[in-house]
Parts: structure tokens; sequence; C-alpha cells
């Protein structure tokens, strides 16, 4: 009986000054990986901390650490990692975020070692800074076709986060890595690209865990630019679904103007705030206002003069 080969999975984790902060615990959970078939790449920033001298101190040849000689950007650093990967999935590994130490063992188990799969996907646990768990997401779009993996999406069956998700390395290559507009759903297009044409595997269990904290990107980026990744993303997917193009596109227009209408929330100051609220209206065109809103609105005339002249437009 021939024994399979067990394909190679790169861990990839980018990362720009957090040699005394996250990276140890993210690098950590990928160095105790129970599956054995493992490389780990490190592709620093150009950080002006120690993260060289603490890489450079670990002993494991699984290790591969590059330096940048100046700041390329946080999605030309993904895609770095990416273009180093030796193997035949990949994982970008951010390096606020962790995986358990079976991730890697149970989804190659229940891939059966195979190396055709477009993305094996677990669920995924929320923390925060502390490393206290926020709230748990199962994976609970096993065995749905790909129109029901996007809705399930938007009706909360699934979470779709980089640290539980394993990309077939050739294939994310070919389609071009990760990209978008403003390089914010980089990520889930080329998921998404992925399913559509190569597949998915999907496990229940939770097996990895993204980080929430007022440090990661999201909180940094204007709303503008989340609505337009946002409706770029949702072009995608109606154009790769073979059915159900039409509620696909009503679900995802209901499920982006909330997910933005939270981040416009975040906006500190009051006419910020207020201004992003309206870019999500005009973008998506969409009446739902969650309660807080609806009162911020409710008594600002602005809001009424500006209904009334996009209604004379």
């Amino acid at each position: 009986m021939i024994k399979k080969v067990r394909p190679l999975v790169t861990i990839g984790i980018p990362t720009y000054n957090r040699a005394d902060g996250y990276l140890r615990e993210a690098l950590a959970s990928a160095m105790n990986q129970t599956y054995q078939n493992i490389e780990i790449i490190v592709s620093d920033n150009c950080s002006s901390d120690n993260t060289e001298a603490f890489i450079r101190g670990i002993s494991d040849p699984r290790i591969r650490y590059f330096r940048h000689k100046k700041n390329i950007g946080a999605n030309n650093n993904f895609n770095y990692c990416l273009e180093q990967a030796k193997g035949d999935y990949f994982l970008l590994l951010q390096d606020d975020d962790m995986i358990d130490n079976d991730f890697v063992e149970v989804c190659m188990t229940v891939a059966n070692h195979s190396k055709d799969t477009g993305i094996i996907r677990t669920g995924t646990r929320i923390i925060d800074s502390e490393g206290r768990v926020i709230r748990e997401r199962t994976n609970d779009v096993v065995g749905l076709s790909t129109e029901e993996f996007f809705l399930g999406w938007f009706t909360g069956k699934t979470a779709l986060y980089l640290c539980s998700t394993l990309f077939h390395t050739k294939r994310l290559i070919e389609i071009g890595g990760f990209k978008s507009k403003h390089n914010l759903f980089q990520d889930v297009i080329a998921e998404v690209q992925l399913v559509a044409r190569y597949g998915r595997i999907d496990i229940r269990d939770i097996k990895a865990s993204f980080r929430r904290h007022h440090g990661e990107m999201t909180f940094a980026v204007k709303v503008r630019d989340w609505c337009e990744d946002s409706l770029e993303l949702l072009d995608v997917m109606c154009n790769l679904a073979s059915k159900n193009k039409a509620l696909i596109r009503s679900e995802g227009m209901r499920f982006f103007s909330s997910l933005n209408y939270q981040r416009a929330s975040a906006v500190k100051s009051p006419v910020g705030r207020f201004i992003a609220y309206m870019t999500v209206l005009n973008r998506f065109n969409y009446k739902y206002f969650p309660p807080f809103i609806r009162r911020i609105l409710w008594n600002n005339p602005l809001y009424y003069g500006l209904r009334y002249i996009k209604r004379e437009k």
C-alpha cells in the first residue's frame, strides 16, 4: 500500500513592529502545530523594533525570515508572503491572530490530504486584546452549494476570516493573490473566486482566533473605502453565482449596508459620523437604519434637507 504524501502547508506571517506584542503569540501558534509538514514565512515590513533580533534568535529550520528595506504596505506584504510560499496550501496568519495547535492537522485530515481544493475553512473565535473570547462562530455551511455559501455568510451561518482559511497556493497566485480596489475585502474576493472555481471544504469546529483591538487596520480606514470594496465584492459574488443572483444581490446589499453602518458608528467626530452614515445610505440606497442611527438622523434637520435634495435630482 502506497502511503499518501502529506501536502506541505505554508504559514505566512506578515508583521510590522509587534516583536514585543502579539507576534510572539501568532508565531508560537504556528510553531506548535501538530501537523509536521509545514513551513513558516515571517515577512518583516521594515519594522523599527527588535523584530529581526527576535526572529533570528529562534532556532527552528521551518522558519524563513525576510526583512524589507522599506515599508512596502500591508497588502504588498501579504502577497510577498504568498510569493515566497512553497506549500501546496497557504495560510496568511496576521501577526495579531492565532491558530489552534491542531488547525492544520484537522484541515488536512478532513481534506484527506488532497491537493486539489480551492480553500479549506474552519470556524472562528473572536478575541479581545487580552485574548479573552468575545464570541465564537462555528462554520455552519458544510455541504451547501456555492450560492448557499454566499448567502450563509450574509445570514450569519459562517464568518470569513483569514486566520481560519487555507488557500490553494498555486491557484491563489493564478488569480492574482490578494487584491481589491482599496485592499479591504481582498481576502474575501480571493476566497469566493477559489470557492466558485475550485470548490471548498468546510469544517464546523472552531480552530482559529481573530483578535479585535483598536490597533487593527479595520479601525483606521474610511467608511467610503469600505463601501466601495463591499460593492466590488458583491459584484464578484453575483458574477460567480450560477443561480439566485437577484437574491444574492438583495441580501448582499442588506448585509453590507448594515456592516458599513456599524463601521460608520465607530467614527468619533459627530459631524464625521453623520457624513459616514450618509455615505452608506447613498452607496447602498438602503432604508434600514439601526435604532442608534435613527435617533441621530430623526433629530437632525440636515438629514431631511439632504433627502429632499436627493429626491429632486
